[in-house]
C-alpha cells in the first residue's frame, strides 16, 4: 500500500473547466492532494508543452478541459495523463456525460478515472465507481455538483498507487461503446404537446444551458420562453416557473395570468 507521506509528495499539474474543476479540486485538496500547476484556460501551444517539459512530473490530470490533447503533452508525465470523466466508461464517451445521462434517462451513472489516450475516452481504466443518486430525473446541477465531487474523491483514492506503480489499468470494452454529443441552442426547444416525462428530463438535462425553452403566444405576439422549474403530476407536465425573453423569471400560473398561451412546436 503507498504510504500516507506519498501524497504530499505526488508532483503533479492540473488541467480543468467546469462543471468538474472545483469539486475535483476541492475533494483533492480535502486529500492533502495539491497540484503544483492548475491550468483552466491555457492553449496548449507547442511553446507552452515545451515549457513544461523542463519539469519533471509524476502524472498530468485532467478534468472537462475541453481542448485536444496532443501526444507530445499525454505523454510528458512519468506515469502519463490521468482523466476524470463523469460516466461508466465505455458508456457515454464524448463531451457531455453528465446532461446526456439525465437526457436519456440513465438511472444508473458514475465516474472513471483513466488513462488518456489520443482518442476520445478510449484509453484504459484505472478506477471506476457507481453513484447512487437519491432522486431521478436529477437537475442537471447538482449531477454536476456530485458526479465532480465523487470523481475527485475516487482520483484522491488512487492517484498515489497509480503513481506508485500499485494500480494496473485494464483496457475498456470498445465493443460496449456509447457517445453523446456537444447540444446546440436548438436542441432545447420543447414540444409542449409532446410526452410530458420526456419533456422534464429535456428540462433538467439543459438547466443552466442550453436552458429548455418553448414559444408562446400573447397579444398576437410571439414570445420565447425559458422553462426553468417543473414537475410531473400523473402524466402532466407542470411548469412552475418560467423566464419570458428579456424579462425576469416569473412563476408560471403569473405568465398564464398574463395572458400568454402554448404555440405548438414547429
Amino acid at each position: 500500500m503507498t504510504n500516507p507521506k506519498m501524497r504530499h509528495s505526488v508532483r503533479f499539474a492540473f488541467f480543468g473547466n467546469a462543471p468538474l474543476v472545483d469539486g475535483v479540486l476541492e475533494e483533492l485538496a480535502r486529500a492533502g492532494l495539491t497540484p503544483t500547476l492548475t491550468v483552466t484556460s491555457t492553449e496548449l501551444s507547442p511553446e507552452f508543452i515545451t515549457e513544461l517539459s523542463r519539469s519533471e512530473w509524476d502524472a498530468f490530470v485532467v478534468a472537462s478541459f475541453g481542448k485536444i490533447l496532443p501526444r507530445s503533452f499525454l505523454d510528458l508525465p512519468r506515469r502519463g495523463t490521468v482523466n476524470v470523466h463523469p460516466s461508466l466508461l465505455p458508456h457515454l464517451r464524448g463531451p457531455s456525460p453528465i446532461r446526456s445521462a439525465i437526457l436519456q434517462d440513465e438511472k444508473e451513472t458514475g465516474v472513471t478515472i483513466m488513462l488518456l489516450d489520443e482518442k476520445v475516452d478510449h484509453g484504459p481504466i484505472i478506477a471506476q465507481k457507481k453513484v447512487p443518486l437519491s432522486a431521478w430525473p436529477a437537475r442537471g446541477r447538482e449531477l454536476d455538483h456530485a458526479l465532480a465531487h465523487e470523481g475527485g474523491k475516487l482520483l484522491a483514492q488512487v492517484l498515489p498507487g497509480w503513481v506508485a506503480g500499485e494500480i494496473e489499468a485494464r483496457p475498456q470494452n470498445h465493443d460496449l461503446a456509447t457517445y453523446c454529443r456537444t447540444f446546440k441552442k436548438e436542441d432545447a426547444l420543447l414540444d409542449l404537446s409532446g410526452d410530458a416525462y420526456q419533456n422534464l428530463l429535456r428540462i433538467r438535462a439543459y438547466e443552466g444551458w442550453p436552458i429548455a425553452y418553448a414559444f408562446f403566444e400573447r397579444a398576437g405576439k410571439r414570445l420565447r420562453v425559458q422553462i426553468l422549474e417543473a414537475h410531473l403530476e400523473g402524466a402532466r407536465l407542470i411548469m412552475d416557473i418560467v423566464k419570458p425573453e428579456g424579462k425576469a423569471e416569473m412563476p408560471y400560473q403569473a405568465f398564464l395570468n398574463s395572458g400568454a398561451k402554448p404555440m405548438a412546436a414547429t
